[in-house]
């Protein structure tokens, strides 16, 4: 892994669409921290949390790691220490809904928690 340009005292967001082991963003983050990153924070859209996962989270340098429920891991989450979960069960449904009955969807992004 090969970090490209001077993050010395910046503030790293990973973004990943699925991960499985956490290997990549566990090194990743770690490689940031060495080369001078502040903090580092993931969001993660699907979360798999196979093997090693839970354990490479908590032990990271993460500030915090954000997650959807898009895939239920619910027996995983108990040793969570970093972990925090946006539920989109909700919004996945409604947006369903209103896609199924021609009516706009726009409104669902406004509302996105933080």
């Amino acid at each position: 892994m090969v970090l490209v340009g001077d993050v010395k005292d910046l503030v790293a967001i990973l973004v990943d669409d699925m991960v499985d082991t956490c290997g990549t963003i566990y090194h990743t983050a770690d490689k940031l921290l060495s080369a001078g990153v502040t903090r580092v924070y993931a969001i993660l859209t699907h979360r798999i949390f196979s093997g090693p996962a839970i354990s490479r989270i908590n032990n990271a340098c993460f500030k915090a790691v954000v997650v959807t429920n898009y895939i239920p891991q619910e027996d995983k989450m108990k040793h969570r220490s970093k972990i925090q979960v946006i539920n989109i069960s909700m919004s996945l449904e409604e947006a369903i809904r209103k896609i199924h009955n021609e009516e706009s969807v726009s409104y669902l992004f406004s509302h996105v928690p933080l």
